[in-house]
């Protein structure tokens, strides 16, 4: 499944570790228009914890956090233009080749949009597959050459 890493102050290349304290994404926000379909995609598909928050969920992989907008939800402050569904764009790095990725979201019934094809992200050139969450919002697992 995708993995995610927090790094510790301790952990970041030198050109940041002058940035006290480091920076790191802790959350973002999507949104959703339904709970129980979106709850299994990111379960099952994304291979998120979903934490229930009473009224909707939120997802979590490792140390970073989708918060999620949804129905009977009442988030304040909102962005200037809150997101909306169907209109996120999101990539999760994918421990292992893409083609388990590939294999993976066909098991569920996830076709794939684009790829693989090159793409750069956060650790440079990657291998990614684009697909879409139930509301339209466009994911992508990437994969990075093995050192």
């Amino acid at each position: 499944m995708a993995d995610t890493q927090t790094l510790t102050t301790i952990d970041v290349e030198a050109p940041v570790a002058g940035l006290a304290p480091a920076i790191h994404l802790d959350h973002c926000v999507i949104h959703v228009t339904d709970w129980e379909r979106s709850n299994a995609f990111y379960r099952d598909v994304m291979g998120a914890e979903v934490i229930s928050l009473g009224v909707g969920s939120a997802y979590r992989f490792g140390g970073v956090q989708l918060n999620v907008h949804g129905p009977g939800v009442e988030a304040t402050p909102l962005a200037e233009r809150p997101v909306m569904p169907g209109n996120s764009d999101l990539c999760f790095r994918w421990s292992g080749p893409i083609k388990t990725a590939a294999a993976h979201l066909a098991a569920h019934g996830v076709p794939i949009e684009l790829g693989p094809v090159e793409r750069n992200g956060a650790a440079g050139l990657g291998i990614s597959v684009y697909f879409r969450d139930p509301d339209g919002s466009l994911m992508e697992f990437i994969t990075y050459p093995e050192a």
